[in-house]
């Protein structure tokens, strides 16, 4: 016969066992917009999701909304500040003891661009790197033990943007049809777009990009390091980098690329990054033409792909795209 204690400890390994999900995911960024909505769809599906926020109250308060309005008790809140290292290590260590795995991270975010387009200053920029770049990796490092635990390998889906795509692509009206002042033509007709520049000028680099054999987190580091140099003494044009929101286009290039290095590294993960489009957020000041809820259709996607599903690869929205 098993002893009290043995069995008391039996049955508290199979108490901690049943409250472990199938699935669970953490979204930064996700008390509002794109993140919010992607909350709420992922736990629609049945996954666990910790929801992430800096502001604990908003979070809390974001939280709160969803399993009112949407009836759900899947979505968690954990404070969270992608640029901060103890906000990293405090998120992991939460996930670490309560759950032991990470099966989802959707990470990236977007800076706001109209605020981009006229502030093009060299301290904008370092924060906009920051962001969108270092705090995906930093996040990434953090968890990926964890998600390494997941017994189903683990998704990671990362924000990225139009702005990313290497090299100027013929447009479907349908899914881009805020680039064509037509409002004429058929939804499913597909028209070339003549003289456009590319949205990275220097054709060396271009090249270098589209070969991830010679890419890690160093040279991206160094390749950032010397556009920030650029940009500071006004070489940009000169030296062949994006001028069309420069620092918002590097960042969300070294997102794609560190997908692909990561998808190349880790072969049972699914990793990819996702372009929403150009949803109706606070962060364009509502500008935007594809609702939220539309919006986060691409990452729901690429979070729930099955095993034998593409990684190292471009979501157009829900579609694969071709960004390099």
């Amino acid at each position: 016969m098993q002893s009290s204690s043995t069995r008391h400890r039996l049955e508290a390994v199979n108490h901690d066992h049943e409250t472990i999900p199938e699935r669970l995911a953490v979204v930064t960024g996700g008390n509002r917009g794109i993140g919010l909505e992607v909350c709420r769809q992922l736990a629609l599906q049945g996954v666990t999701v910790i929801l992430t926020a800096r502001d604990e109250k908003r979070g809390k308060d974001a939280v709160e909304s969803l399993c009112h309005e949407s009836n759900l008790s899947n979505i968690i809140f954990h404070q969270l500040d992608i640029l901060d290292g103890n906000s990293r290590a405090s998120l992991a260590r939460y996930i670490n003891s309560r759950f032991g795995k990470l099966d989802i991270l959707l990470s990236g975010k977007a800076v706001n661009l109209i605020q981009s387009v006229i502030v093009q200053t060299y301290d904008e920029a370092v924060k906009c790197l920051n962001t969108n770049y270092y705090g995906l990796k930093w996040i990434t490092e953090a968890l990926l033990p964890l998600l390494k635990q997941s017994p189903s390998g683990a998704r990671i889906v990362n924000t990225t943007s139009l702005r990313s795509e290497l090299k100027v692509q013929i447009l479907s009206i349908k899914k881009k049809r805020y680039f064509c002042a037509s409002t004429s033509l058929p939804n499913n007709m597909i028209v070339p777009v003549p003289n456009l520049p590319q949205r990275m000028p220097n054709e060396k680099l271009r090249d270098e990009l589209r070969n991830i054999d010679i890419w890690d987190e160093a040279r991206i580091e160094a390749m950032l390091n010397e556009f920030l140099l650029d940009l500071k003494n006004e070489r940009l044009e000169e030296a062949g980098w994006p001028t069309m929101l420069p620092a918002y286009s590097m960042s969300k290039t070294v997102v794609n690329l560190y997908t692909r290095i990561l998808a190349k590294r880790h072969p049972e993960m699914r990793i990819n990054c996702v372009h929403p489009g150009f949803v109706n957020t606070e962060i364009n000041w509502n500008t935007g033409i594809i609702p939220p809820e539309e919006g986060a259709r691409g990452a729901v996607k690429a979070s729930l792909l099955l095993q034998d599903g593409p990684t190292g690869c471009y979501f157009d929205q829900t579609e694969l795209g071709e960004a390099w």
